[in-house]
């Protein structure tokens, strides 16, 4: 089966969390001329397009996902025409820029929400979901809100009505069964490709098309249900990114990706089929729910190897030749990867790190490196009053407070996943706040930053960074790596992560180690002599002796 060849399957991207990046004015809090400083950095690890986390106005009450103004940027991260610079930079040195699309609700500070609370009869009133009280009923339905905060329904007084917001009350879900909210975001989205923007990352873009009919969900042991397997991926939403691609994507040569959380792979064949003019691929979830347990991803358990080669196989195979896959371990929202699938101690740190990252840039899909990543920076462990996150704060609320769960049982399961593990200041230097500021940051650092940091790894050739700039490369070099066929080997092993990649002309055996321990390993016959594409220990166990960690990929001619 052909796969069909683009240059965002063939590129790395990068993610930047703009708040936790650097700072350029010593306010504490990171910008968009901090950025413009860094870029040298990321031309030299070799990225070609950064996913730039919100950067528009936003009253922050989560993190910048709540957008009062698409087409203005936060002051605390500077003007438009610092965005312009950047831009212009990022391109001179061959770097596209892909901004986060958040239209699944906006700011309650936003224009058109403003002008929709003054009264039914506003023309802005349909941009929302409004619902009248249901007789014999608290709300207009039993969907329970992200973030633990009860009813996805909040009560508008001066109107009678209440209002749709899936995640925070100060964030009013838009309603795409409007055709006009269609025409603001178009316009908004081509304005931004007309000022030289290469894409988008479409923040829960699968939740926008709501059923008109707004049923129940199924009720759990909690007061609200789940309104995620009621939500998600209605069939509306394909009408509505057909129409998106058709009047605006099509005609800028663009790199897009939905998150699309509680997602098959069959759906995401739709999103991502070159044929359905959608998305060129999406973000899914499956991977990341492997380590969860009763209380879902509120947990300190290890995953089981086999658990996640199962998920990552399903997806390698069943996209291939029909759609594409986005390859990640970390973001703005997933605690640090070294930390939850590898070994953070100082003995296994940088080999994990490096494992990792050998065994999802193999895989077929366009790999995403999130900021500190490429340092192999770690999970943290504050006490609950010096979180940030929302989400970690209203969680604990809801099962210590509220439900009476042990105080240190909810933090080991913070500490392990809280989004707030992603969002510490980037470590650049061993000096004063990790060189992110030379004022006081907006949220603590991880105190490991003297050890992990840019400075101490950009010219060290066995550094964790190291290791990344020469994956890339070898993704750049190794066509295969790309567009190869995967194939899993040892799918029962509970150690070690074994898989090929084959084209016409090429196969690659890739080996990693997720065990902290030697394993053995008999590597076939027809890679006796192969060539060692890159490894993770100085000399690569091809005696059959894996140890700790270890990763090695070879490869030979067809």
């Amino acid at each position: 089966m052909e796969v069909k060849k683009a240059w965002w399957k063939e590129a790395v991207v990068y993610q930047i969390y703009p708040r936790s990046f650097c700072d350029s004015n010593g306010d504490g809090i990171g910008d968009l001329n901090g950025i413009t400083g860094k870029l040298e950095y990321l031309a030299d690890l070799g990225i070609d397009v950064i996913w730039l986390s919100p950067v528009y106005k936003s009253p922050n009450v989560d993190n910048g996902y709540d957008i009062a103004d698409y087409e203005a940027i936060m002051d605390e991260f500077g003007t438009m025409e610092d965005f312009d610079r950047m831009l212009e930079k990022a391109h001179s040195l061959g770097i596209k820029i892909m901004m986060d699309l958040v239209v699944n609700h906006t700011s309650d500070q936003h224009r058109w929400f403003l002008e929709a609370k003054k009264g039914p009869d506003n023309p802005y009133r349909d941009y929302y979901i409004w619902k009248k009280p249901v007789e014999g009923k608290k709300y207009p339905n039993n969907w329970g809100a992200s973030f633990g905060a009860g009813s996805v329904w909040e009560w508008d007084e001066a109107s009678g009505m209440f209002y749709l917001h899936l995640f925070a009350k100060q964030m009013p879900d838009l309603n795409w069964a409007n055709p006009k909210v269609h025409d603001e975001v178009f316009g908004m989205m081509t304005r931004w490709l007309e000022k030289g923007v290469d894409g988008f990352r479409m923040d829960v873009i699968n939740l926008i098309a709501k059923d008109p009919a707004f049923p129940d969900g199924a009720a759990g042991s909690h007061e609200f249900s789940d309104f995620y397997p009621v939500v998600t991926n209605h069939p509306n939403v394909h009408v509505y990114l057909q129409e998106m691609y058709d009047r605006v994507l099509s005609h800028y040569d663009t790199i897009t990706v939905g998150e699309t959380s509680n997602t098959s792979t069959e759906v995401a064949k739709i999103y991502t089929s070159e044929t359905e003019r959608e998305l060129n691929m999406v973000f899914q979830f499956d991977h990341m729910g492997v380590d969860n347990g009763p209380h879902g991803r509120w947990s300190d358990r290890r995953m089981d190897l086999r658990d996640l080669k199962k998920v990552m196989s399903r997806w390698q195979d069943d996209l291939y030749g029909q759609g594409w896959n986005s390859l990640y371990w970390n973001n703005h929202d997933q605690p640090r990867v070294v930390s939850r699938f590898g070994n953070d101690s100082d003995e296994f740190r940088e080999v994990s790190a490096k494992m990792l990252a050998t065994c999802l840039h193999f895989m077929q899909g366009t790999p995403y490196i999130y900021q500190g990543e490429e340092l192999g920076m770690t999970n943290v462990a504050f006490s609950i009053d010096q979180y940030e996150d929302i989400d970690t704060r209203d969680t604990y609320y809801q099962y210590v407070t509220v439900e009476g769960m042990p105080h240190e049982e909810m933090m080991r399961y913070i500490h392990r996943r809280s989004r707030d593990n992603a969002r510490t200041p980037m470590q650049w230097t061993a000096g004063e706040n990790a060189g992110f500021t030379t004022g006081t940051p907006w949220f603590l650092l991880n105190p490991n930053y003297t050890k992990i940091n840019a400075a101490a790894q950009v010219d060290d050739p066995d550094s964790v960074f190291a290791y990344y700039k020469r994956l890339i490369r070898l993704r750049k070099e190794n066509p295969v790596m790309v567009y190869g066929k995967y194939e899993l080997l040892l799918p029962e092993d509970k150690d070690l992560y074994v898989y090929t990649r084959t084209d016409e002309e090429t196969q690659l055996y890739v080996v990693c180690s997720f065990a902290e321990k030697d394993v053995q390993l008999e590597i076939p016959e027809e890679f006796a002599g192969a060539e060692v594409l890159i490894a993770n220990y100085p000399e690569p166990a091809l005696d059959g002796c894996v140890r700790p960690y270890e990763a090695f990929v070879l490869k030979r001619k067809l």
